[in-house]
């Protein structure tokens, strides 16, 4: 009897089967990224901003415009020499001149000449103006020290027993009044400001509520299976934040560029007697580093102030879920 061949042994299982690799499926946003409404809030908020932003610059260059002239005006005062028959003018402008100069708390004395007082007038009465045919005051202008000014009443005293056509001007009026200006300015400019800013926040408050009306079912279904009243409202916060983040960019960047612009007309058309009169009296388009600082400081806090109204509104809105799920009456009057 023939024994049977020996069955080769079988091929052992590999110990390790290599399992295919499972693939997570990202979380898809509560909110999508991008919608009519979400368009249309980034142009609202660019729009906040910009006017937001302008008015900053604004009062910063007003602040900085009266501060110069506050400066410039507190250092100095002026003689004024009324033209009058057989009156020479130049001796008495320098006999004016020489009477400031002897008191104490004056640094220099300035004659202010013809050319230069036609070219004061030019805005007016245009070029070619013969100041000696025109009954025009002459002034001298008398460079003081601010912190240990002279006595004014003597000086006036004095000038008006030696030069009777003779007045002083120490220009106390203006500076009281641009700093009243300057004050009146700002508190203007706060009180726009403070309108922009509710204006937005309302707006933000209501795109809020119009995207958890339209994701009502989502937010519901989150909070019952467990989601926190936090995480619904970080999702809503981070929507609602690159929206902000757009919006101020674009608004604060177009405030900038204008103000650059402004600057850059301004600094090339500086020529003319009529930019220099607007200049000297409202100063340059110009409003600095600071004012820069203060544009971008502006975009973040419109950013952050939109993010916390989002987040404020999602809170309070779970909320009153909450309580309408926990007061069965007023469950069932909204359903019927």
């Amino acid at each position: 009897m023939t024994e049977a061949a020996p069955k080769p042994p079988a091929e052992a299982a590999p110990r390790s089967q290599k399992r295919p690799e499972m693939k997570v499926r990202p979380t898809a946003p509560i909110l999508p990224s991008a919608n009519i409404q979400g368009n249309a809030l980034i142009v609202v908020i660019a729009i906040m901003a910009f006017l937001a932003c302008l008015t900053l610059g604004g009062v910063s260059m007003v602040r900085s415009t009266a501060a110069s002239w506050e400066s410039q005006i507190s250092r100095e005062i002026t003689i004024q020499i009324r033209p009058d028959e057989g009156l020479d003018m130049d001796k008495t402008l320098t006999q004016a001149r020489d009477l400031a100069l002897t008191f104490v708390g004056t640094k220099d004395g300035q004659i202010v000449d013809e050319a230069a007082t036609a070219r004061l007038l030019e805005p007016w009465l245009g070029t070619g103006l013969d100041i000696k045919e025109l009954p025009v005051p002459r002034l001298v202008i008398i460079t003081i020290d601010e912190n240990n000014p002279p006595d004014f009443e003597a000086m006036r005293s004095l000038l008006k027993e030696s030069i009777p056509q003779a007045s002083l001007d120490d220009h106390r009026t203006w500076v009281d009044r641009l700093v009243s200006m300057a004050h009146t300015t700002v508190m203007i400019g706060t009180g726009i400001l403070l309108l922009v800013f509710s204006a937005m926040v309302l707006t933000v408050v209501f795109a809020t509520r119009g995207a958890l009306s339209s994701n009502r079912h989502i937010v519901e279904v989150l909070h019952f299976v467990g989601a926190e009243s936090s995480f619904v409202a970080t999702e809503f916060q981070k929507h609602f934040l690159k929206i902000s983040l757009k919006g101020s960019a674009v608004g604060s960047a177009l405030a900038a560029l204008f103000f650059m612009t402004a600057g850059f007309l301004q600094s090339h058309t500086l020529a003319t007697p009529q930019t220099d009169q607007a200049t000297a009296l409202f100063g340059t388009f110009s409003v600095g580093a600071l004012g820069y600082a203060g544009i971008f400081a502006t975009m973040i806090v419109i950013a952050l102030l939109t993010t916390f109204t989002a987040r404020l509104t999602v809170m309070r809105t779970i909320y009153e879920i909450d309580t309408l799920r926990s007061d069965p009456t007023r469950a069932d009057g909204l359903v019927n």
